[in-house]
């Protein structure tokens, strides 16, 4: 990336500019040692004087008041909190006039910062103190005091702890009394600046060793940069986490670079816009450019014609696409359009913080969005894509531990809409959409997954996990037949990625890794599961299979399998089974074939997957209460059988034989007290129950049969 530097003829402030700080994407404030704050507008590139500060007054550092977040409409920062080498810092409006001074250290304040919420300000100073004051500058507490001046400061992303310089050390000290302090050693000279990013948690550090760091919340080292000739006098993240800017003696870094290409014929195109390009995303055909004032909307078939729309505010942060429609995440809120520009819906929830969202906790499918709560971070809100509206009933996916990182399938009906996640453990969970009121349906896929990502063209997931790169073919095999999962994986060594890989895509059969040093690296997986969930996608069963033979291999058999009991095609299962030796299971399989009725079949099949519950609900709605008390004396669920045949007032002695049978078998005696009560005085007589269970199973046949008919003369008329 080629950084745009335009100089003016005659420069706008006499002295050294100390500070300066962002209201929106085209308008900057700068102050300067010849004591003018100047309000810039680069759209139009005229500059004007905001006030003249009295000559007392040299400022050090500047940050403006956070915009304001939630239901109420959103406003622009509004004023800023300005420190000067006099020991006070001072509030001063957008229009320049000065609200509130106060006299906060002794010697120069180095650093003042806004928390996210704009509830609280810190400043330090040269005489070593950290203080937390109220948004009007009353003075809440002195958070620490050290020896040393404290030339830097940052606010955690849930703005309950402060990380600040201590000569060569890092210290990151919660606001709560007597909580752990974390403390490490950072650098070989002083550190001049830090910066915390509240968007992926990261921390940068800079300092008169000449380098920049990076650092997770855990004081771990992640990046440690090259010896520059001087040092490194300020470091900043971009709101989004994506970029940071570091600056030195006549030097400034930006780290990523964007680019287009067509692969295919290497043409190349050069896309020119009006105003500042801010971000850009390409998938699903489609290329989504946002600059400062409008949004672009490129088919990869035709770069000439783009459509263009007018951005509400010019600061979007997120550009999230799927195949219908993409999203954009700004300072204001969340918005859903379509590729031919028609605003669809704005997604709302309580306490939303649109400052923090990221592509680790939105995910965006056809039908639906989710987000990931801050304030509750147990918490996944769901959206219908269409409306806005939360999903079905309201519910939240609640989980028992904080989530990291959130991303929903892309393929299929939105009944059947997946969504994964990452927990705090690094454990990786499933669950369907539409059934998260069940805390059952939440399943464990795997443990110390770090990054995941499902495959834009069938629902495929992958995933970095511990060290080694595991490719989920069927992830839907969890609520089918759990035990052959593993027989569905496809794993390799990761440990050529470093360490703190991340998955940037998952395109087709080839998914891109971006390593810790930048650079990426990409993995082709086989293109056979993929066709696969075409043919199955399609109910072709007879290519399914005969694909599986083609191949040759394990995964394809068990995908299929699992696939086939979804889709209840109990003859493809069967010869899916075979294939990877599951013999029980093809008996079983047969047994279902030769059940009576279409109710019993599915409600064994239910069985099959571990869903009891539900096959019992099946077999009663349909009436059939017999068949529904058998499969719990199947499953040895005692109470519950004789539970339903009392309720029932039917084959109460059928249980009562069954269960006398069991005991009789183990050499036991009946301490159970419903039994004891039901079975007093009364014989048992098999012949009896026998020719009552034929007769159920005559009846269930015959209203088969008698069902099948009446369709068919139906399908006659």
């Amino acid at each position: 990336m080629r950084l745009k530097i335009s100089l003016l003829k005659e420069p706008k402030h006499q002295e050294l500019v100390s500070c300066v700080g962002w209201t929106t994407a085209e308008e900057l404030y700068s102050c300067s040692d010849d004591h003018q704050i100047v309000k810039w507008n680069l759209l139009t590139s005229e500059t004007s004087q905001i006030v003249k500060l009295p000559d007392d007054i040299y400022p050090i550092d500047l940050h403006w008041f956070p915009k304001s977040f939630g239901v109420k409409k959103q406003t622009q920062a509004e004023s800023f909190v300005l420190t000067s080498s006099d020991g006070k810092f001072h509030l001063i409006s957008k229009l320049g006039r000065v609200e509130k001074s106060v006299e906060a250290h002794c010697g120069a304040v180095l650093a003042g910062r806004w928390n996210y919420e704009g509830t609280a300000l810190v400043t330090v100073g040269e005489d070593g103190q950290i203080k937390i004051w109220s948004k009007t500058g009353m003075l809440r507490s002195t958070l620490a005091q050290q020896g040393t001046p404290v030339y830097s400061v940052a606010w955690g992303p849930d703005s309950e702890k402060v990380l600040y310089t201590a000569g060569k050390q890092l210290i990151i000290k919660p606001l709560q009394p007597n909580a752990k302090v974390l403390q490490w050693k950072a650098h070989d000279g002083i550190i001049l600046k830090v910066d915390w990013n509240s968007v992926n948690d990261l921390i940068l550090s800079a300092g008169e060793d000449c380098k920049y760091k990076v650092w997770d919340s855990y004081g771990r080292l992640l990046y440690n940069s090259q010896p520059h000739e001087h040092p490194i006098t300020s470091v900043a993240w971009a709101p989004d986490g994506d970029l940071f800017a570091v600056g030195s003696f006549h030097t400034l870094r930006l780290c990523d670079k964007t680019g287009v290409r067509n692969v295919l014929n290497d043409a190349v195109d050069l896309l020119e816009f009006r105003d500042r390009v801010i971000k850009a995303s390409l998938n699903y055909a489609h290329l989504v450019v946002s600059t400062s004032l409008q949004c672009y909307v490129f088919s990869t078939k035709n770069w000439n014609t783009p459509l263009i729309f007018d951005l509400k505010e010019g600061t979007v942060s997120l550009i999230l696409q799927a195949e219908r429609h993409f999203l954009l995440v700004d300072g204001g809120g969340i918005y859903l359009y379509s590729y031919e520009g028609r605003f669809i819906s704005s997604p709302k929830f309580p306490g939303m913080r649109t400052d923090i969202l990221n592509a680790q906790t939105v995910s965006l499918s056809n039908d639906t969005i989710a987000i990931k709560d801050k304030a509750d971070e147990k918490i996944i809100f769901l959206f219908e894509a269409t409306t806005g509206k939360p999903l079905g009933d309201g519910k939240l996916l609640s989980h028992k531990n904080e989530i990291l990182e959130i991303a929903l399938d892309q393929k299929g009906l939105t009944h059947d809409r997946k969504i994964a996640f990452i927990d705090k453990n690094r454990d990786l969970y499933i669950t369907s959409v539409k059934r998260f009121g069940k805390e059952e349906q939440i399943i464990k896929l795997g443990t110390m997954v770090h990054t995941l990502a499902w495959c834009d063209t069938c629902n495929i997931l992958c995933g970095l996990q511990d060290t080694r790169f595991t490719v989920w073919y069927y992830p839907n095999t969890v609520y089918v037949d759990r035990d052959i999962l593993p027989k569905t994986l496809y794993e390799k060594d990761a440990s050529e990625f470093s360490k703190n890989p991340h998955i940037v895509s998952f395109v087709g059969n080839q998914v891109t890794i971006r390593r810790a040093d930048g650079s990426l690296v990409h993995i082709s997986i086989s293109p056979y599961p993929a066709i696969l969930h075409e043919y199955v996608g399609s109910s072709k069963w007879e290519d399914a299979v005969r694909l599986c033979r083609f191949v040759k291999e394990q995964t394809m058999w068990a995908c299929l399998a699992a696939m086939a009991i979804a889709n209840q095609d109990m003859t493809t299962a069967e010869i899916a089974y075979a294939a990877i030796g599951e013999i029980d299971k093809v008996q079983y399989i047969n047994s279902i074939k030769d059940l009576p009725s279409k109710e019993s079949k599915i409600a064994h099949i239910l069985m099959f997957s571990g869903n009891i519950q539900e096959a019992e609900t099946v077999l009663l709605q349909a009436g059939l209460v017999y068949q529904a008390i058998q499969i719990n004396i199947n499953l040895y669920n005692w109470e519950r059988a004789l539970e339903l045949a009392i309720k029932y007032k039917t084959h109460v002695d059928t249980v009562l034989a069954y269960r006398q049978k069991f005991l009789e078998t183990f050499g036991k005696q009946e301490t159970n007290k419903r039994y004891l009560q039901y079975a007093e005085g009364l014989q048992i007589d098999w012949d009896k129950i026998k020719a009552k269970i034929e007769l159920e199973i005559t009846k269930e046949r015959e209203r088969s049969s008698s069902g099948q008919a009446n369709k068919t003369m139906g399908l006659k008329h």
